[in-house]
């Protein structure tokens, strides 16, 4: 349905809806739909609480959305696998892109196994497989990895991967990458895999948390959550108990290359007309 705010457009179809529109039809949404009704606010750092709180009532204490709020529930979805390439005539690099969605959220008891499986698989910066075999061992792409998120309340859930790199790596990469993932399918990561990425997972967090943007943010999506810095607790030791057969048995029932999209966007012709 092309009227469901959740429709994704494709270029020529946004490009159209965009230049149709008036400034009329923006200030009309704006007035129907923008107000501070149901606005949350997180504040981190050396404040003053009373003139917080003061400043907001005098500027946003009359600013009301005539529309009642009410949230758009995420359904999920699973594309058809394809392998797709696209030319970009006269682009020096390439770009690898891979995706699959999972039908979970963060309340799912292998939410926690995932999380570890992708930090080693790819989100892992150089330490990961993606990035050591890819980049480091094979020197097929300047830049490598992986990530993995879910939504808090719905049953949505992506894996995604990219590579940077030169049009003439493209059937090299593509190869590196789907026996990397099948490697992880069949045998899994090491106790000593697990154990390194444990520690650098939960200091990636400790991290975030010690930044003021980060935790505002968090603690600001938490007030529509309902939860509070236990819920990363509770994580965090979900994290620390895991065992390396937990998190291989989870990347082995849910990682599946027959179920991913794969998409190559490069200038592949003039490379492969640039090969004797």
């Amino acid at each position: 349905d092309k009227d469901d705010p959740r429709y994704t457009m494709t270029f020529d179809e946004e490009v159209a809806a965009i230049n149709a529109l008036t400034l009329d039809d923006v200030k009309a949404f704006y007035k129907e739909f923008y107000g501070a009704t149901e606005a949350t606010l997180a504040v981190v750092g050396d404040f003053d609480t009373k003139a917080v709180e003061t400043a907001l009532a005098g500027n946003f204490k009359d600013w009301k959305s005539p529309s009642r709020y009410e949230r758009i529930k995420d359904e999920f979805y699973q594309p058809k696998a394809e392998n797709v390439e696209v030319e970009t005539p006269d682009k020096a690099n390439a770009l690898f892109l891979a995706e699959q969605p999972f039908k979970l959220n963060q309340d799912n008891p292998d939410y926690a196994a995932l999380l570890m499986g992708n930090y080693m698989l790819g989100g892992g910066f150089l330490n990961s497989r993606l990035a050591v075999r890819i980049r480091q061992k094979e020197g097929l792409s300047y830049g490598v990895g992986s990530s993995f998120s879910a939504d808090a309340r719905d049953e949505t859930a992506t894996w995604r991967a990219f590579a940077l790199y030169a049009p003439e790596n493209a059937e090299a990469l593509e190869k590196a990458f789907l026996e990397e993932i099948e490697k992880v399918r069949a045998e899994g990561f090491t106790a000593e895999e697990v154990a390194a990425a444990k520690s650098g997972w939960v200091q990636s967090q400790q991290v975030n948390r010690a930044q003021d943007r980060s935790l505002a943010g968090t603690l600001n999506s938490y007030l529509d959550l309902g939860r509070t810095l236990e819920w990363d607790a509770a994580l965090e030791a979900k994290v620390m108990a895991l065992t390396p057969e937990q998190i291989n048995a989870a990347m082995a029932k849910y990682l599946d290359p027959q179920k991913m999209v794969l998409v190559k966007a490069g200038d592949f012709a003039k490379s492969r007309q640039a090969k004797p």
